[in-house]
């Protein structure tokens, strides 16, 4: 054998080598990108998902809070007309007619004097505009004016031989009705 032939084989057996360690390589470089592909596919699912929960929470978040504002406007709205309605009430016994105002004011005398003993001296107090009607329905009762209280009518009494005072003025008497009656009051006007 010739050096030429040997240097030939030796040539051949190289490029032959140097094909298979190409060839390695390019199945290396393709598992290799293969893999990095898969990779970037479960990266960009894997973010694209986070995105998407991120997305819901959020819209969740915005939607809870808008139901929660519009709770917090309806209650305020409701609140407001419970308000006037009660500022209503406060104005309708204020603007009471004489004769109505009388007959309460008379009622609420009785009920009054009826939680005193008979034999005790008793104050009683009204507001300003009412103190002559007050005057006129306790001439013939233990009990006589005793000056002014700022209310919207009714009366308060006190004694100082019991120690009792009785709060029988129209605001006392709303604010009872309307705490006991609140709840009804509201169904009534929202038909809840």
């Amino acid at each position: 054998m010739s050096l030429d032939t040997v240097v030939e084989d030796v040539r051949d057996e190289a490029r032959a080598r140097a094909e298979e360690i190409r060839e390695a390589a390019d199945a290396e470089a393709a598992e290799i990108i293969a893999e990095a592909e898969e990779d970037a596919d479960r990266i960009r699912e894997e973010r694209l998902a986070e995105v998407d929960r991120q997305i819901d929470q959020e819209r969740e978040q915005t939607l809870s809070s808008a139901k929660l504002g519009a709770k917090q406007e309806r209650l305020g709205a409701r609140r407001d007309v419970l308000e006037d309605v009660y500022d209503d009430v406060e104005a309708a016994l204020a603007g009471l007619d004489a004769d109505r105002r009388r007959e309460l004011t008379e009622a609420l005398l009785d009920a009054t004097l009826a939680e005193f003993d008979d034999d005790e001296d008793i104050a009683v107090y009204t507001r300003s505009e009412d103190v002559e009607l007050l005057e006129e329905l306790v001439a013939d009762r233990n009990a006589q004016v005793d000056g002014e209280i700022d209310c919207l009518g009714g009366l308060v009494a006190e004694s100082d031989t019991s120690r009792v005072r009785v709060n029988n003025t129209f605001d006392s008497i709303l604010d009872a009705v309307w705490e006991d009656e609140l709840k009804n009051i509201s169904e009534r006007l929202f038909d809840q």
